[in-house]
C-alpha cells in the first residue's frame, strides 16, 4: 500500500467517529480528498459526497459508512464514576477491563470499564456469560462527581481506546475498522477513477449513523439519484475458531473482497463486478445473501425509484470488539475492483432487470 493511503487510512482509525459524532472524521476525509475530488459536498445529515466527474449522465455511488460503535454518558455517579449507553451494536462481553475515551468538549478524558474482583464474585456472577451494560462503570480517576462534572458532560460521547496494532503478514488490529475500512475503499477507488479518467461519475458517499439503522445512506442517496450503488462493508471472517458452522460460505483474511450474490445485490452488478475481478486478476471471494443485507445497500437500493444496489464485504476478525482485524492487501484489492468496475461500465450496460 503506498505511503499516503495508508497514512490516510490510519488517520481514520485513529479519529474518533461514534455514530451521531461524526464531524471529527469527515474533516480527515475532505483533507485527503480534496487533492483529487472534481467536487465535494457535505449535508445537513452529516454525510460527505465526494465526486469524480460529477456531471456525467450514469452515476454511480459508493458508500462506506463512516460512524462507528461507541457510548453516550448518560449518568454521573457521585463518587465520580461515569455510566454509559451504548451507541451500536455494543458486545458487552469485553466491556471489563477494557480502555476507553470519552471525547469531552475539554479534550479528551481517558478511563477503563471497571470490574468486581474474581476474588470478591458469587458463583453466580463467576458463570454470568451477559455484562450489563447499564451496571458497567467507567473510572476517569475522579476523586468525586463534582471533579467528574468539571470534565465530562451528559450526552458526550466516547469509543474504545484508538490505536492501530501492525500485526505479521499485512494484517491490522484496530477499533472501528467497522467500517472506516469501507469508507477508505471508498475513497481509493474515487481517487483511482480519478486518475483513469472514467466516463461515469463517480460519488463517494462517507455516510452517517449506519451503526444505528442506515441513516445516512439513506439521504445521501436520495440526494446523489445514482443508477448503481455499492455498499462496502466488512463481512465475517471464517477463518478463525469462533466459526461454528462448516457450512458457511468460506470468507479468508488475504483472499480478496466478498462480492454479494442475493436479493439485495442487481444480479448484473454482481455480474459485472465478478467479471472485473477475473478480468483484472483480482483476488475474489463469493458471499451468498439470502437475506436482505444489514449494510447500507439496503437502504440504496430502495431510494427513489430505485437503484441497482451491490455490496462487497471485506474480510473482518472479531467484528464489533476493540480488537477487530483486516488484512491490507484486501484493502487494495478492494479499491482496484471498484475502480475497475466503474471502468467497465459502456454506454451498453443495461442494469435494468425487466
Amino acid at each position: 500500500m503506498r505511503k499516503e493511503s495508508k497514512d490516510f487510512l490510519f488517520q481514520l482509525l485513529t479519529t474518533p467517529s461514534p455514530t451521531g459524532y461524526e464531524q471529527p472524521i469527515q474533516k480527515v476525509v475532505k483533507s485527503y480528498a480534496k487533492g483529487f475530488a472534481d467536487s465535494m459536498e457535505g449535508d445537513l445529515h452529516g454525510n460527505l459526497i465526494i465526486g469524480v466527474n460529477p456531471k456525467a449522465k450514469r452515476r454511480i455511488m459508493l458508500a462506506g459508512h463512516c460512524d462507528q460503535i461507541g457510548f453516550m454518558v448518560t449518568h454521573i455517579a457521585n463518587e465520580g464514576y461515569v455510566y454509559v449507553s451504548a451507541l451500536g451494536g455494543i458486545d458487552t462481553g469485553v466491556l471489563p477491563g477494557s480502555h476507553v475515551t470519552i471525547h469531552a468538549k475539554k479534550g479528551p478524558i481517558h478511563g477503563v470499564f471497571g470490574r468486581k474482583p474474581i476474588h470478591l464474585q458469587t458463583e453466580e456472577e463467576r458463570g454470568k456469560a451477559k455484562i450489563d451494560i447499564d451496571k458497567s462503570w467507567i473510572d476517569i480517576g475522579a476523586k468525586n462527581k463534582k471533579e467528574a462534572e468539571k470534565l465530562v458532560q451528559i450526552g458526550d460521547c466516547a469509543t474504545f481506546k484508538l490505536g492501530v496494532t501492525e500485526l505479521r503478514n499485512n494484517l491490522v488490529c484496530s477499533p472501528g475498522l467497522d467500517d472506516k475500512v469501507g469508507l477508505f475503499v471508498a475513497v481509493e477507488a474515487a481517487r483511482l477513477c480519478s486518475e483513469a479518467n472514467v466516463n461515469v461519475g463517480v460519488f463517494a458517499a462517507s455516510t452517517v449513523q449506519e451503526e444505528v439503522g442506515l441513516r445516512g445512506a439513506r439521504t445521501a442517496a436520495y440526494a446523489i439519484d445514482p443508477e448503481v450503488g455499492i455498499a462496502i462493508d466488512v463481512t465475517f471472517a471464517t477463518d478463525n475458531p469462533g466459526t461454528e458452522n462448516p457450512k458457511a460460505a468460506p470468507c479468508k483474511l488475504g483472499a480478496g473482497p466478498a462480492i454479494v450474490r442475493g436479493p439485495n445485490a442487481n444480479p448484473e452488478v454482481a455480474e459485472l463486478l465478478m467479471s472485473a475481478a477475473k478480468k483484472h486478476k483480482i483476488p475474489h471471494q463469493l458471499a451468498p445473501s439470502p437475506k436482505l443485507l444489514g449494510n447500507d445497500a439496503n437502504a440504496i437500493q430502495v431510494s427513489r425509484a430505485g437503484v441497482a444496489a451491490g455490496s462487497i464485504g471485506i474480510p473482518n476478525r472479531y467484528m464489533h470488539t476493540q480488537v477487530e482485524v483486516c488484512d491490507l492487501v484486501d484493502l487494495e484489492n478492494s479499491a482496484k475492483l471498484l475502480a475497475h468496475f466503474a471502468r467497465s461500465i459502456t454506454a451498453k450496460t443495461d442494469f435494468r432487470l425487466a
